[in-house]
């Protein structure tokens, strides 16, 4: 299990929102390609970049992502906006190593099978959700669709991983939801991320002993708010029986 570092990109800079809502806004960074060489620094394998404004349509962070990937050496996901061939090829040309695909699930399942079969083991799906129910449109838009069978449909679809992401608990700090966490691991029979609410090292803990079978953890708040450090969470995964 890895601990992810997330940085999610608003007008060009380093921000966190609370519950996915715009207008609960912190800006934690200006530079985002030095955050990324700092977690880089701090050994994480794999960052995870969210492009805040592409999922309204906007176009404001393509020179911040860009710098990311130039800044740094190690693998880069990145979600937000991902909705034709045109974005999933142009980001994969650029060098980000897994596209996340969350609205398309729903709504366009072809391009994902298309994209999974393009570019196979660099495709993940985003579940995100709210009371169980699946939410879109930088969870704007609430599907009717139940999270755990767009869960099921996953493995179809051929993507090589899920990140599940409880929107209520989002930059919170309240706890991330385990339970449901394991269920979309159950269902999907993929590798799962959980997302969402991690607060410090006792969450890290938390996810380790109570579900060894993910994949990994991602958490953005908890960092730049100082409540986890990342060096002592990453080694808490890498210690843990």
């Amino acid at each position: 299990m890895i601990l992810i570092p997330a940085i999610d990109l608003k007008d060009g800079k380093c921000v966190r929102l609370v519950q996915g809502d715009f207008e609960r806004s912190t800006v934690y960074g200006l530079d985002p390609a030095e955050t990324a060489r700092g977690w880089e620094r701090s050994g994480a394998a794999l960052i995870h970049l969210v492009d805040l404004d592409a999922s309204t349509g906007a176009d404001a962070n393509r020179a911040a992502v860009e710098a990311i990937r130039d800044a740094v050496s190690c693998p880069l996901q990145l979600g937000g906006g991902i909705k034709d061939m045109n974005a999933a090829e142009r980001w994969i040309e650029r060098g980000i190593d897994c596209l996340v695909m969350g609205t398309a699930v729903s709504e366009n399942p072809g391009l994902v099978r298309e994209a999974s079969s393009r570019f196979p083991g660099r495709i993940a799906a985003a579940l995100d959700s709210r009371g169980g129910i699946l939410k879109t449109w930088g969870w704007r838009r609430d599907t009717g669709r139940g999270l755990l069978e767009a869960a099921a449909s996953l493995k179809e679809l051929g993507v090589s991983l899920v990140i599940h992401t409880d929107v209520d608990r989002d930059g919170t700090q309240d706890g991330p939801n385990i339970a449901l966490a394991k269920e979309v691991a159950k269902v999907s029979g993929l590798p799962t991320v959980v997302s969402g609410g991690i607060s410090g090292e006792a969450d890290v803990k938390a996810v380790k002993a109570q579900a060894p079978e993910l994949y990994g953890i991602i958490t953005g708040k908890a960092l730049y708010a100082g409540t986890l450090d990342f060096t002592k969470g990453r080694n808490i995964l890498a210690s843990l029986n």
